[in-house]
């Protein structure tokens, strides 16, 4: 058991290692093969201590930057619930594992696991999903034909396959399992050889604007009006080089997530700062706003500032980051402990927005996210389902500025881009902005701690890849798809037949 344990563990450190900073995604599917082995017969409270194992060794060094960025105590904790359900799938794995296809079986369980941790407790935790991983391999196309569900699928069944490869006794189950590794491996990366695209509909000129964060660039608190106004300067400075003839003239402008870190309809400051950006860059500029909803509570909003009307359409954030941007079940906490800390810096809680539609930006439809948002699956598709023809994230990285947070992010904005087969326009507060090709390419980028400006032209797509129905399907079904697998690994169990201890035979004495 003990020996289980350790394996179990080092198996989820070689996981991590499959994303940012190291990201050597091939070494997935044998650390998931070492996951299914040593889950594999044992009593499930066993296999729930061997898949916890499996699970500190995964998330606590996957999510480190939590530590430096935000609090020990926030790291402990997060890691801590997200290594649960490795621990709760580790306890089915035996049960799973007594049916002849459990390799298929326990695939779908593992992306039953990551999508239900992906949007409980509270608002989730989507980090770590295996198909955020592969964008650097030739499983990335996949992407567009599976969706990121999908693609987690297809990176557990290889790995479930390899163990059962290892742990096949004869000789034609070992060429079975050999085979089948063979098969979808090869399916995998069928995509590669014709990748899906879109019909483009037109093209845009976009900006993307990184005004950088005053101080050490780590806390968009610590100068306000001085964040805002870095901001003002870039888009007026792209202005001045546009009337110049030096720089291409933007249909529309992006702004990241808190580049006003203050209500822009309260600040007369902030608000004219804003009026005087947009009427010298003369386009529209999508402004990132943090807006008073109530006494008790704001908004994270992308709002549609033109520079003749003035605010106009908005886009409020879906996903708050449950401890960072709003504290669930303030109302029980003790005073002391809300009031101390990181958890004194959310004096009001953040709502969550339910737009389903994109916003129209300069006559182009344009699918918004706002940071975490672009790590969950329904705020982009629903968009995209209502015409969304390109992709822009905005975002505030300062908190995680010094740590891997940020390639990490950078990486799944880059696996969005292939999953919907359209351009992705990234605008940071101080790093990384930049603009991703559908193939996941990124055509331009900039450094941390910078105040730049990219601007590119890009192409407009329309329709729906397959991958987003399908991630959605999968989505959908493979919860219910483990429950009957544990159900039947139950009656097999049950079924499995015993031998009999027979009576030794009886000899006769030909004395007697």
């Amino acid at each position: 058991m003990l020996a289980r344990s350790l394996v179990a563990a080092l198996a989820g450190v070689v996981l991590s290692l499959a994303y940012e900073p190291v990201a050597v995604a091939y070494v997935m599917p044998f650390a998931l093969a070492a996951y299914a082995v040593c889950t594999r017969e044992v009593r499930s409270r066993a296999g729930f201590l061997v898949g916890l194992a499996f699970g500190v060794g995964f998330y606590f060094p996957h999510i480190h930057w939590m530590s430096p960025s935000i609090g020990l105590p926030a790291w402990l904790a997060l890691a801590s619930v997200e290594a649960l359900f490795y621990g709760v799938l580790g306890a089915l794995s035996p049960v799973i594992q007594r049916l002849r296809s459990w390799p298929a079986w326990l695939a779908a369980a593992w992306v039953a696991m990551e999508t239900i941790r992906s949007t409980w407790p509270f608002s989730g935790m989507p980090w770590g999903r295996l198909g955020f991983g592969v964008v650097d391999t030739p499983l990335a196309p996949a992407l567009a034909y599976v969706g990121v569900n999908g693609v987690s699928m297809l990176v557990a069944l290889l790995g479930f396959l390899l163990a059962r490869l290892l742990l096949s006794a004869r000789g034609d189950e070992r060429l079975f399992a050999l085979a089948a590794v063979v098969l979808v491996a090869a399916v995998s990366v069928i995509p590669a050889v014709r990748p899906w695209t879109l019909d483009t509909t037109g093209t845009a000129t976009v900006a993307a604007v990184q005004g950088n964060v005053p101080g050490r660039g780590d806390d968009v608190l610590y100068d306000v009006e001085q964040l805002t106004q870095n901001h003002v300067d870039a888009t007026v400075a792209l202005a001045d080089r546009v009337a110049a003839g030096e720089s291409p003239g933007p249909d529309f402008v992006v702004w990241p997530e808190n580049s006003t870190a203050r209500d822009p309809f309260e600040d007369a400051g902030i608000n004219a700062g804003i009026t005087r950006a947009t009427q010298a860059i003369g386009v529209p500029v999508l402004v990132g706003a943090i807006v008073d909803a109530d006494a008790g509570h704001i908004l994270n909003q992308g709002i549609v500032w033109d520079p003749e009307t003035g605010a106009g359409d908005r886009y409020a954030k879906r996903h708050p980051v449950a401890y960072g941007e709003y504290i669930p079940l303030r109302s029980v906490l003790p005073d002391s402990l809300v009031n101390s800390g990181q958890l004194a810096r959310i004096p009001r809680d953040m709502l969550s927005g339910s737009r389903s539609t994109p916003l129209t930006i300069a006559c182009v439809e344009v699918a918004d996210s706002i940071c975490f948002d672009v790590a969950y699956d329904d705020g982009i598709k629903t968009q995209v389902d209502h015409g969304a023809e390109l992709l822009a994230v905005q975002t505030s990285n300062a908190s995680f500025i010094f740590t891997d947070q940020i390639e990490q992010q950078f990486a799944i904005t880059r696996a969005r881009a292939i999953e919907t087969g359209r351009y992705v326009v990234v605008a940071a507060t101080n790093g990384v902005s930049g603009v991703i090709a559908p193939d996941g390419s990124v055509v331009e980028r900039t450094q941390r701690r910078t105040q730049d400006v990219v601007v590119q032209t890009v192409d407009l797509k329309s329709g729906r890849t397959p991958g987003l129905a399908v991630g959605e399907v999968l989505r959908a079904g493979t919860p219910v798809v483990t429950v009957l697998g544990v159900l039947c690994g139950i009656i097999v169990g049950r079924r499995k037949p015993t031998t009999a201890v027979q009576p030794p035979p009886r000899i006769e004495d030909p004395d007697a």
